[in-house]
């Protein structure tokens, strides 16, 4: 029991260590110029958008102290999710579409938009993680549903400073307890949301697609890890309910 909470405290830790870290690197190098990384908030105010991918880097490192089954399952799923995000976030600035209707309806006519790479890569992720993680078919497909649609959770509370980073807390401290690789991943999220926490509130920066979808798919990697078949199926449903729900809400408030 010791060693376990050990191995979360180190999690926690080495997450937000390397979560602000990245962070100052991203910025100091700034790929593309600074201005790429720059958006302007609900309020109008300019924000640095460096802390998405710094959160998805510390929340993976946080989980190197995972066995090697689970930590590249957690590594696939919170490194490609992130990297979505990180290409939502730069090539679909200026795309106006919201839902999955939207960005389906666009691919069934041709045009692949930022928003459907990121469906595709971070449902495929989720899958991918889902079957590392389990071992009957059914619950590989369930893991994977967990996994995308925390992501996709995360990301649709995004709406205002720091709600995405507290809603990840609020998640990881469910699992946060658990013993085994659920209660190690669960920790690694928290560390990276809590690094990028008072940035994101004092709005001097905003976790964007890339941190939302990055710390979602690793609290949807905890919650997986550490269920068997009927949790599994309760956050399934839960998930895909609130991903239906948020998509009409979504169309509403764009007009569609």
């Amino acid at each position: 029991m010791v060693d376990s909470m050990r191995r979360r405290g180190a999690a926690l830790l080495v997450a937000a260590a390397l979560t602000r870290v990245e962070a100052a690197a991203l910025r100091d190098r700034a790929p593309g110029g600074a201005a790429r990384w720059e958006r302007s908030n609900y309020a109008g105010r300019r924000v640095e958008l460096y802390a998405g991918p710094a959160a998805a880097l510390g929340a993976a490192g946080g989980m190197t102290l995972l066995p090697a089954r689970q930590r590249a399952a957690a590594g696939i799923a919170v490194l490609a999710a992130g990297a979505c995000g990180v290409y939502d976030d730069l090539a679909g600035a200026k795309d106006t579409r919201r839902g999955f209707r939207a960005h389906l309806g666009a691919l069934r006519g041709g045009e692949v938009t930022s928003g459907a790479v990121k469906l595709v890569g971070v449902s495929a992720a989720g899958l991918a993680a889902g079957a590392l993680l389990k071992e009957r078919p059914v619950d590989k497909v369930l893991a994977g549903v967990v996994i995308a649609g925390s992501a996709h959770l995360v990301n649709l509370v995004d709406v205002r400073p720091a709600r995405a980073a507290a809603t990840v807390l609020a998640m990881g401290s469910v699992g946060l307890f658990r013993s085994g690789p659920g209660g190690i991943v669960a920790a690694a999220s928290m560390g990276a949301a809590a690094a990028v926490l008072p940035d994101d509130l004092g709005e001097r920066a905003m976790i964007g697609d890339a941190g939302a979808h990055a710390l979602g798919a690793a609290i949807g990697t905890a919650v997986a890890a550490g269920n068997g078949r009927a949790g599994l199926v309760a956050h399934a449903v839960a998930l895909v309910a609130a991903a239906a729900r948020g998509d009409r809400i979504s169309r509403a408030v764009a007009g569609d």
